[in-house]
């Protein structure tokens, strides 16, 4: 694509009256694709209250990467990353088309790094597991954003700032993982128990809500120094990656809301934000 076409491109979608949100969505199990939960519901919710999108860029905790990349297919395969649960969850499909347009026109915005065009990837369950409670018909376009794993906190926060124009353009950005996220700490024969957070988990999702609440993205991008809670929350920061990208999306216009403030387990939290 010449800079010629990217720009006859990027201004034939149209600048929308008000740009859209960006949302952090905590996924938590991949179960949450095929139930009915209050966390599915308001995924579901959601979907219905905000303008409906041209098509959603998703920065998933479960595609990481050497380098940036994009998914850039026609039609992107839903993957089944996971293991023992039951076949109904494999056997979901989420048909959602790519838009390899907007994958390069996405990549033009990003200066800083090049971003490699992905034909080989798909929809992980970062992805279709939440984006099909929200857009059940499948008829919106999907892509997903590599997170380049061997880059620092900051890397992921500048490089956000970047696809900033995109809010304007109708495009729908959600960063998927979990804020509060320590799969070996789980106390799984309290799963089910509501709400049910360890002192540390509960502490850390009141001081991350907080700091989102006072625009502290200093704070949050270098989440390792503030306290050994945040070393317990964010053993490996894969899930909490996506709430950078998020964050840098926020502009000083937008407001805050939180949604599915819950605890899983123990060490899990569920806790989503919207922004704008």
């Amino acid at each position: 694509m010449s800079l010629h076409s990217f720009k006859n491109w990027t201004d034939g979608l149209g600048e929308t009256d008000e740009k859209l949100p960006v949302l952090f969505i905590g996924h938590g199990s991949p179960m949450n694709g095929i139930e009915d939960n209050e966390f599915s519901q308001t995924w579901a919710a959601m979907g219905k209250q905000i303008a409906r999108p041209k098509a959603v860029i998703v920065i998933s905790a479960h595609w990481l990467t050497r380098g940036t990349h994009i998914t850039a297919m026609e039609e992107p395969k839903t993957i089944h990353d996971f293991g023992g649960f039951p076949q109904a969850l494999f056997d979901v499909q989420y048909p959602a088309k790519g838009d390899p347009e907007l994958a390069e026109a996405a990549s033009k915005l990003i200066t800083t790094t090049h971003v490699g065009l992905d034909h080989d990837w798909g929809l992980d369950h970062g992805t279709w597991t939440v984006v099909r409670h929200m857009y059940p018909d499948a008829d919106i376009p999907v892509l997903q954003l590599s997170i380049d794993y061997g880059k620092p906190p900051q890397y992921h926060y500048d490089l956000a700032k970047q696809l900033a124009a995109l809010r304007k353009k109708g495009v729908l950005i959600i960063g998927s993982g979990n804020m509060v996220h320590n799969l070996r700490m789980v106390d799984w024969q309290r799963l089910n128990d509501p709400n049910y957070g360890f002192d540390w988990a509960v502490e850390m999702n009141s001081i991350f809500k907080q700091k989102i609440n006072d625009g502290n993205h200093a704070d949050l991008i270098n989440y390792e120094k503030l306290n050994k809670a945040a070393t317990l929350a964010i053993p490996t920061p894969d899930h909490y990656y996506p709430l950078l990208y998020t964050l840098g999306l926020q502009d000083d216009t937008d407001g805050i809301g939180f949604f599915n403030d819950k605890l899983v387990g123990g060490s899990l939290n569920m806790t989503s934000v919207k922004i704008g």
